[in-house]
């Protein structure tokens, strides 16, 4: 009988902290997510007036929008002239891939290929007909939010928070 006991407290405890460990990894795994994506929750935003993002620890501004109406994390960079897509994510999105260029790019030159994004929305701002790229150098995920889509709009930056907005007198979509 005591080693019955012995055995179930044992079996309860081993519960309790694997219990403990799987929660304390899951808060964990969220934690880092928001860390370094804080901008994640935009893509449910309605449309409206300006939007405001937040840098990450690392300094960049990262936020989940849509390309094509499929989520995607995007990094914002000013420094990109088009919406830079990874080859794994453009085949995922379905991404027609047309003529073939080369790209000066912080990491040198890379081939890749032109292409056109029916809609791009990041917050409640969207815009169609967006020039992108497709390009193999990059991998992952993550595309770069480039001025393809970021130039339809009024763009300032102030400490650790961006603001986009549509410019006065002017729609972006177009």
């Amino acid at each position: 009988m005591a080693s019955e006991t012995r055995r179930a407290g044992l079996g309860m405890m081993l519960l309790f902290w694997l219990l403990l460990i799987g929660l304390g990894t899951w808060w964990w795994q969220g934690w880092l997510q928001e860390r370094e994506n804080p901008n994640a929750d935009l893509a449910q935003m309605a449309t409206g007036g300006p939007l405001t993002l937040e840098r990450n620890p690392a300094g960049h501004f990262v936020a989940t929008g849509r390309i094509n109406g499929e989520p995607v994390e995007f990094l914002l960079d000013t420094g990109a002239t088009y919406v830079a897509v990874p080859a794994e994510l453009a085949d995922r999105l379905d991404l027609e891939r047309q003529r073939e260029v080369w790209f000066s790019t912080a990491n040198g030159r890379a081939r890749g290929h032109l292409t056109t994004l029916d809609e791009v929305g990041l917050g409640g701002l969207t815009a169609s007909e967006v020039r992108g790229s497709i390009s193999k150098g990059l991998s992952g995920e993550q595309a770069l939010l480039g001025m393809s889509f970021l130039g339809r709009f009024d763009i300032a930056i102030s400490g650790e928070r961006m603001t986009l907005q549509v410019p006065t007198g002017s729609a972006a979509d177009g």
